[in-house]
């Protein structure tokens, strides 16, 4: 993805998006755990927009919202979990406003091995986006 993309979208998401990142209790059939619920999502009205979103970022689901009737269709771009952190990892050099929560999926999943062990470490690619 080129530099320009993820500005575009990094900025789509600070003014449309939404992050969760938090921990809830859960229980299964083997008992009580705590889980992380980690997801990145953008609603609106726009389709073509999302379409981008998706096509470009190569990650998520696009489904449309429920909507009650007489409101105008609502659609829904959305990613989970390794997915986020993966978006993330593009979205950071750009993003203003939700940068804390982005901040926090990209250290979340540091220390782990995801996307094929193709981890990018956040102070490495600091130091190399600085040397462009």
């Amino acid at each position: 993805m080129n530099a320009t993309d993820a500005a575009y979208i990094a900025g789509l998401f600070d003014g449309e998006g939404s992050i969760t990142y938090k921990k809830y209790k859960e229980k299964k059939k083997t008992g009580t755990y705590n889980c992380w619920r980690i997801s990145m999502e953008i609603s609106m009205t726009d389709y073509s927009v999302l379409v981008f979103v998706l096509d470009t970022l190569g990650v998520g689901t696009l489904r449309p919202k429920k909507r009650p009737k007489g409101v105008k269709k609502q659609w829904r771009w959305r990613c989970v979990f390794r997915d986020a952190y993966y978006v993330s990892l593009l979205l950071w050099p750009y993003a203003h406003i939700k940068l804390p929560k982005i901040q926090k999926i990209i250290e979340h999943y540091a220390d782990k091995k995801v996307m094929n062990d193709n981890v990018v470490n956040l102070k490495e690619y600091k130091k190399a986006m600085s040397l462009e």
